[in-house]
């Protein structure tokens, strides 16, 4: 079993070895067993990481964007089965790559559409397409195209990114195929139409007010810019320099920073509070938010093949959450059916249902370096776990 100081130790030797700073919640039922803030927010200033310092979530925006995904099909807004073109009438017909017994690889027809189900699962077929960088990647190529007029014009809407999309061809028959990407958008897309309004307002009404999430946004408001911690670019040597300030753009009010589903902030006590409702069956200081069955089909695995590579070994995957379903393979010390999801700059979350536990880290560093920091914090937390 770890304690507190052990910790402590941990999170401080992390910076000690050259991470900026960083900030740990772990909560039981509803009590804080451990809080910790460590380094600095930003080196030059010397303005130390704490309680109100403020982390770039990165892919970890996921989390709340697929638990609102969830909430609303409770609500009976949509079925699992139904066709994403109920909600982007341009998705009606859709193209997949199949290559043919000669060796050609032609555009046909999908045999089937798109579904919520597979937008839910990450299995609609279309990888991130953030640049038009070369790529030898047919899919991906179709999307640069079908994106050239919104880049040309600078700026756009999520949902005008999802109707250039659709003119995109698919990499393969939706449902068949765990490709993590455009599914994020496809999600904040149907949100918003379900529900006539913003996903920000959505957000807001669903999940942030309730919890008294107060710091959690995807716009900077009030202090927030000068409370968000330095984003820094660690160097081959060791060097780390502050990353360009053009990263935060998405953060400005204004229709040209409306589109991608990376761009939530927070601060560990915020999310621990989403977390926590989580790993408590939905309820949050007594409130219900969400329904326990509800979560327990959200993290159930939906992937034939648990992923493989060091970082996510003897996981699986719901409806937006990697979900534990092999500790051995894991090197994991919770409980199977534990699940949460990464942020790239450093960012890491996961709920446990059977003990009532939510662990919330956060870093915020280019490259995050997540095996080596992840992992030895996840251990350490899960150990004292009594």
């Amino acid at each position: 079993m770890s304690t507190t100081k052990d910790l402590d130790r941990l999170l401080q030797g992390f910076v000690d070895g050259g991470l900026p700073g960083c900030s740990l919640q772990i909560a039981q039922r509803g009590n804080v067993l451990y809080e910790g803030y460590f380094g600095y927010a930003d080196l030059d200033a010397k303005a130390p990481v704490t309680e109100r310092s403020i982390f770039r979530l990165a892919s970890m925006s996921k989390i709340p964007l697929y638990v609102t995904m969830m909430m609303l099909y409770e609500r009976g807004k949509f079925l699992l089965t139904d066709p994403i073109y109920d909600f982007f009438p341009e998705w009606r017909n859709m193209k997949k790559y199949v290559k043919q017994p000669n060796g050609y690889v032609n555009a046909v027809a999908t045999d089937g559409p798109i579904t919520v189900s597979d937008v839910l699962s990450m299995k609609c077929g279309l990888p991130y397409c953030h640049s038009a960088a070369p790529t030898e990647n047919r899919t991906l190529q179709s999307m640069q195209e079908a994106m050239k007029p919104l880049w040309e014009k600078g700026h756009y809407t999520n949902r005008e990114q999802i109707a250039a999309i659709s003119n995109a061809v698919l990499a393969c028959e939706p449902g068949t195929e765990w490709i993590y990407g455009f599914s994020s958008e496809l999600a904040a897309g149907i949100i918003e139409a379900v529900c006539g309004k913003s996903i920000d307002d959505v957000f807001e009404e669903m999940l942030f007010a309730p919890l008294g999430m107060q710091d959690t946004r995807s716009h900077f408001f009030g202090d927030i810019p000068e409370r968000m911690v330095t984003l820094y670019r660690k160097a081959p040597d060791g060097k780390l320099c502050p990353s360009p300030s053009e990263l935060d753009l998405k953060h400005l009010p204004g229709p040209e920073h409306e589109a991608g589903w990376a761009r939530l902030f927070s601060n560990v006590q915020d999310f621990s509070k989403l977390m926590q409702m989580l790993a408590c069956g939905g309820v949050y200081n007594g409130e219900r938010i969400m329904g326990r069955k509800t979560i327990d089909m959200m993290r159930a695995n939906g992937l034939d093949q648990l992923f493989d590579d060091p970082y996510n070994a003897g996981y699986g995957y719901g409806y937006g959450v990697r979900t534990l379903v092999d500790k051995e393979k894991a090197n994991h010390n919770g409980s199977i059916g534990a699940f949460g999801w990464t942020g790239g700059f450093g960012t890491w979350c996961e709920a446990d249902p059977e003990d009532g536990v939510s662990i919330v880290y956060m870093h915020n560093m280019i490259p995050n370096e997540e095996q080596y920091y992840h992992l030895r914090m996840r251990t350490a937390a899960y150990g004292l776990i009594e």
